[in-house]
């Protein structure tokens, strides 16, 4: 087999290029993979993207199989499913999850795939990534039966979160977002809508990821007496004001950060495989498609992450196909 692949790198903010990479042979423990979909995280990459990361943040925004370095040329990424071609025989053959950037095929740790329940379709597993962020918030959060909810900002996270929290029983949900197309994406996902000024207050729990100053300031209105927002805006190297005066004292507001990169102290028993295999068995609804809004192919990253970063394709998680087996 040609050991060659091809990737898609930053080669400078604002510029990507697909570059061809050598593969290394796969050890004992490795395992080849093909893959088949990817996913663009449309807040992360997108900052990426523009060279966003603060100098301080470089090290902490590390892909886990990144190559190069903020600001670039880096090729960064971390939701991808492909076929194991070579590797042991438990995996070869199978689907799998992990967290490598868009490239055709690649050689890592047989460690660092996860197998994609057979009831998950391989388009919708790229979403694994997203939903593991959004099981962590939930344990940070721990929302309890009943509880009056508001989920600010419809993004790729903010609808993760949204949809997981339609399960829970006897709860109200509603998705804020300036947005009015994420109207039929919260009825997909079976939850209620709303615009920012029409959304409705006496909150226990905020999950704020609007990523925006307004939105964090929402939140905190909305929240009645002891209420919570779970903060998972990454906001890059802005400085965002926060109204603390007024009645946040004496109402006794909490707002708590939550980041993928620990696994919650509410579930210090859990490891990252466990939480990351349970967003896998969550991503057996279908309803979570709702999240998947564009797709295009390998070849045209180049001109389509521009046009993600810009706006101009609105997306929540954008899917790159992987056409072309140029390896075989």
């Amino acid at each position: 087999m040609d050991r060659t692949a091809r990737a898609f790198w930053l080669a400078s903010p604002g510029r990507g290029e697909i570059r061809e990479v050598r593969l290394p042979r796969p050890g004992d423990d490795d395992v080849l993979v093909r893959s088949l979909y990817t996913g663009v995280s449309r807040g992360t990459e997108t900052l990426v993207f523009r060279g966003g990361v603060p100098e301080s943040q470089h090290a902490a925004m590390r892909a886990p199989f990144q190559e190069g370095d903020f600001p670039g040329p880096v090729k960064y990424g971390y939701l991808n499913v492909g076929v194991v071609e070579e590797g042991p025989s438990h995996l070869t053959g199978r689907t799998v999850f992990s967290l490598y950037p868009h490239q055709t095929r690649y050689v890592v740790p047989a460690d660092a795939v996860t197998p994609v329940p057979d009831g998950v379709p391989a388009g919708r597993a790229v979403l694994a990534g997203t939903v593991e962020t959004a099981v962590n918030a939930l344990w940070d959060a721990a929302p309890l039966i009943g509880d009056r909810i508001a989920v600010i900002g419809g993004g790729m996270v903010g609808c993760s979160v949204a949809a997981l929290l339609a399960r829970f029983p006897g709860v109200r949900v509603q998705l804020v977002d300036s947005d009015p197309a994420r109207e039929a994406t919260a009825r997909a996902l079976g939850v209620d809508y709303a615009l920012p000024e029409d959304a409705r207050g006496a909150c226990d729990l905020v999950v704020h990821a609007s990523a925006t100053e307004q939105g964090l300031g929402r939140a905190l209105e909305l929240l009645t007496a002891e209420g919570t927002v779970i903060e998972l805006s990454w906001y890059g190297d802005r400085r965002v004001a926060l109204p603390l005066g007024e009645a946040f004292h004496s109402r006794r507001l909490v707002i708590r950060s939550s980041q993928v990169g620990t696994v919650s102290p509410a579930r210090a028993g859990r490891t990252y495989a466990d939480r990351l295999a349970l967003a896998l068995d969550l991503l057996a609804d279908p309803a979570l498609d709702a999240l998947i809004t564009g797709e295009s192919a390998f070849e045209e990253l180049p001109d389509v992450m521009p046009r993600l970063a810009s706006g101009d394709i609105p997306a929540l998680c954008h899917r790159v196909r992987y056409d072309n087996d140029d390896n075989a």
